[in-house]
């Protein structure tokens, strides 16, 4: 059996290269998706609570910590218990965290919306996620 050249191990590596930008795609199809479902489903909420409630609130964002909140301009609904995610009144997904700061105590703070998952939490540790379906429903259940 012949040594590997320069040229196969060359092959080999874009080989590589070409399996990992395919499986990137099919990642990125696959979160794009999903995330589509989700933004119909928070539409659909919004629209449910909107006409039926409950009525949406002033929604705050907590620093990383948990000690201190901020101000924001949204109104909408937490989607957590731990009100670190959240829906405004346009149906736009928002993480609502961010670091301590003086300034935001202050002023407050704009958060940016997010594309939405559709396990809220995914990742994390056990019980700490929760299907977007089922935060939907709990929400919904207030009313």
């Amino acid at each position: 059996m012949s040594e590997p050249t320069s040229e196969d191990a060359a092959r080999w590596r874009e080989r590589r290269r070409e399996a990992a930008a395919h499986h990137a795609e099919a990642l990125a199809r696959r979160q794009q998706a999903e995330s589509a479902r989700a933004h119909a489903m928070l539409a659909d909420f919004v629209g449910q609570a909107l006409a039926g409630g409950p009525a949406p609130v002033p929604l705050r964002v907590r620093s990383f910590d948990r000690r201190q909140t901020y101000a924001t301009p949204l109104r909408g609904w937490y989607l957590r218990q731990d009100q670190t995610v959240a829906v405004d009144v346009d149906g736009e997904f928002y993480v609502l965290l961010a670091p301590r700061s003086f300034g935001a105590m202050l002023r407050g703070v704009r958060p940016e919306p997010s594309d939405p998952p559709l396990i809220l939490g995914a990742g994390g540790k056990d019980g700490e996620s929760i299907d977007l379906v089922d935060a939907i429903a709990k929400v919904l259940a207030q009313a």
